[in-house]
């Protein structure tokens, strides 16, 4: 019996990680600067608080020369990731931005025995199947002038790069402290970025810089090393379908804090993605 508060406490750590990350989708939202800015300014403020906690955890930021391309890939698919995602927020609302992001956990499973030589298993078709059903209930209109299928095209997108990103980083974690990696992706992306500081106007800074900070702090460094220390407590399975919990928080947060209630064909699209997400996780715990 002695292990069941320890174990309760690491579920509550894992929660607390999706509620932190899940942030992201109402403050993509509220923060009003253009995207590139938004997203330039967080990689910069986390970057410099994951460095500060990888100095005082003594981690060392040594990479081998043969990792250092897919290093900078993962950076460059990090921010792609970030940016559409981002974007997609804007076109339409914090549901249908966070779930058309969560199509990732199925585009894995068609990528993965691409990139990683493993076995295409037929089972996957038909969860690919219920994401697109899940996608035409977020957006039942597939026009190019509807910001709602825009924006839902982004997110898969999105999802896309962050699928990419997660596999071939996947043959690096193992080899390296998490944060650091993390760390190493910001940097990344704060190059990629910082040009457009000097071509799109970054002057809401000084209004919008208290979102900003939550953005760069609570979401993207607490909420991301939280989730990463919590991989050590649980399989990866079991934290990928606690983290399909993320969309829910987002939605609720939103509904709170931005007054946005989903309309029901995107419940009902959302519990289609999320129900795809969940069969994945225990089949591949199985």
């Amino acid at each position: 019996m002695s292990k069941n508060p320890q174990h309760l406490r690491n579920i509550l750590e894992l929660n607390l990680a999706m509620l932190f990350i899940s942030t992201s989708g109402a403050l993509g939202r509220y923060i009003d600067m253009p995207v590139p800015v938004t997203i330039g300014f967080r990689a910069i403020l986390a970057g410099s608080v994951l460095f500060l906690f990888c100095k005082w955890k003594r981690i060392s930021f040594g990479i081998a020369s043969t990792d250092r391309s897919t290093i900078i890939l993962g950076g460059v698919l990090m921010g792609l990731h970030w940016v559409t995602y981002f974007y997609a927020l804007k076109m339409s609302n914090v549901a249908i931005g966070m779930l058309s992001l969560f199509t990732y956990p199925v585009i894995t499973s068609f990528l993965e025995p691409i990139l990683l030589k493993t076995k295409f298993q037929k089972m996957h078709l038909i969860l690919g199947a219920l994401v697109l059903l899940g996608i035409y209930f977020l957006v039942p209109d597939f026009s190019l002038g509807n910001s709602y299928a825009n924006a839902v095209g982004l997110g898969v997108i999105s999802a896309f790069c962050y699928a990419l990103r997660n596999l071939i980083m996947k043959t690096k974690v193992s080899n390296y402290h998490g944060s650091m990696l993390m760390w190493y992706q910001l940097v990344i992306i704060s190059i990629m970025l910082l040009p457009t500081f000097f071509f799109i106007d970054s002057s809401g800074i000084i209004t919008q810089w208290p979102w900003i900070l939550v953005l760069a702090i609570v979401t993207t460094a607490v909420g991301h090393t939280l989730f990463l220390f919590s991989l050590k407590r649980f399989s990866t399975t079991t934290a990928s379908i606690i983290s399909s919990i993320q969309p829910v928080y987002g939605i609720i947060i939103g509904m709170i804090f931005l007054g946005e209630i989903p309309l029901l064909t995107t419940i009902i699209g959302g519990v289609l993605i999320l129900t795809s997400v969940v069969i994945e996780s225990i089949r591949s715990y199985r």
